[in-house]
């Protein structure tokens, strides 16, 4: 018998989405001190559903739960960055072109890519690039695939805000992504399987320079 996920308490899934979108657009940094005291006085609410939150938070990867140091923001550095984006290396082209090859609908990825290019400001425009890139992956046809994706997705989105922090490159990455979406549209599977782990793989290069030698040892 398929077991059926406890949900998540309303006032724990606030907390859990409120931390998580200041983390993803920056407001909370790499390394910042996560105090339930003062979080649970922030948002309203008792330290139980702060606590809550933050374990589901250090299992998907965007907090570190020690018992010196207390809960921090993750660090992210080349080593974190090249772990996280070579996942997404191996499985988001193939699940784009699954998804071409079953001319799934891409109305969610052109709504997405519409949001960024009218954001009014970073942390919009991050949250719209998020979309886009799931919108890609999610119509694959293979549920535990788009599962192993949204896995890392936090991670990723973890690592692209650090990287726009110090360096935006927010237009390059819209072309890049209008080219993605043009060949997805025109059924050519191949090509926007090839674009996207080329955008995958030039951010990763640009944003973390160390992470060079590792990443070109990927196979072409």
């Amino acid at each position: 018998m398929t077991s059926v996920p406890t949900p998540i308490p309303s006032r724990t899934q606030f907390v859990l989405e409120e931390i998580k979108r200041r983390i993803l657009t920056g407001q909370l940094r790499p390394g910042q001190a996560l105090v339930e005291t003062d979080l649970a006085a922030q948002f309203g609410v008792s330290k139980t559903p702060v606590r809550e939150a933050l374990k589901t938070l250090a299992g998907t990867g965007l907090v570190v739960m020690n018992q010196y140091k207390g809960v921090t923001v993750r660090m992210v550095d080349a080593d974190m960055a090249r772990e996280v984006y070579d996942v997404r290396l191996l499985l988001e082209p193939e699940a784009l072109r699954r998804t071409v090859r079953r001319k799934a609908s891409l109305d969610a990825a052109r709504d997405a890519l519409r949001a960024a290019d009218t954001a009014a400001d970073t942390a919009q425009r991050s949250l719209a690039n998020r979309e886009f890139h799931r919108a890609l992956y999610a119509p694959c046809g293979n549920p535990l695939l788009g599962k192993m994706l949204d896995e890392v997705r936090d991670q990723a989105a973890l690592v692209s805000a650090v990287a726009w922090a110090a360096d935006p490159s927010w237009e390059r990455e819209a072309a890049e992504h209008r080219e993605i979406l043009e060949l997805a549209l025109a059924g050519d599977a191949q090509g926007a399987s090839r674009a996207l782990r080329d955008h995958i793989a030039s951010f990763v290069r640009r944003a973390f320079p160390e992470a060079r030698e590792e990443e070109s040892e990927q196979p072409s």
